[in-house]
């Protein structure tokens, strides 16, 4: 029962609003003394925990990295790029962005997109630009929408495509939670029926992207005849 002290603890101190490492490696040790552990062995819990997820500390790297760029004009360069290419729309962009998106995790390469990388510094600019050169100035819900559709399209097009890797952690615990119930299934038979999965998704949001071009182009169109009465 004493192992679970580690819970409250995170609980207290995160009410207290206290150091959160402090917090966490204070709930670690006392778990740790709490179920037997000597001291060595809890430091030795820590380091291969820290070793073993190293790789984590990666992803906040690029966070600093992609602040830079931003200051330095990312999102205006994003803009003006797009604002020269006159087929470009709103749902066009996200279009081409889902293919990628999916197609690249479906080669494990999940980490060449997401909300902090890709979306917010590139995507949702390029995607409000196109519609600002077809329609002038958006109002702040047309922007809100239009930034919420391209967090979707990362998210939908990540989600269905990863599954299409073999290797991926999701295909290996769906693997061990059948093995669990005597149904045994190779990841390479996941990982094939997946792909219609992802097909039917990439059909889907694409015609939501479809509509969501259709919406603004009637939303504006609309505009532009009342005030030309």
């Amino acid at each position: 029962m004493w192992v679970l002290i580690g819970i409250p603890i995170v609980v207290l101190g995160f009410a207290l609003r206290f150091n959160p490492l402090l917090v966490v490696t204070v709930a670690g040790i006392s778990t740790g003394l709490a179920g037997g552990m000597h001291t060595v062995e809890i430091i030795s819990a820590f380091g291969k925990a820290f070793t073993d997820n190293r790789y984590m500390g990666l992803i906040w790297l690029t966070l600093p990295v992609i602040a830079i760029l931003e200051r330095s004009g990312l999102k205006e360069q994003a803009r003006h790029l797009i604002s020269k290419v006159h087929a470009a729309t709103t749902g066009r962009v996200l279009m081409l962005y889902f293919f990628l998106r999916q197609m690249t995790a479906a080669l494990g390469l999940n980490s060449l997109g997401g909300h902090a990388q890709m979306v917010r510094p590139l995507i949702a600019p390029m995607a409000e630009a196109a519609a600002t050169t077809k329609y002038g100035d958006l109002p702040n819900d047309v922007r809100q929408k239009i930034r919420a559709h391209a967090a979707a399209a990362d998210n939908v097009a990540v989600f269905f495509g990863e599954d299409i890797f073999i290797a991926v952690q999701s295909i290996l615990l769906i693997k061990g939670f059948l093995e669990q119930y005597g149904i045994n299934v190779e990841p390479l038979h996941l990982s094939v029926w997946a792909i219609p999965t992802a097909i039917a998704a990439l059909i889907i949001h694409f015609i939501r992207l479809w509509l969501l071009d259709r919406s603004l182009a009637k939303r504006f169109d609309v505009h532009h005849g009342s005030a030309a009465k």
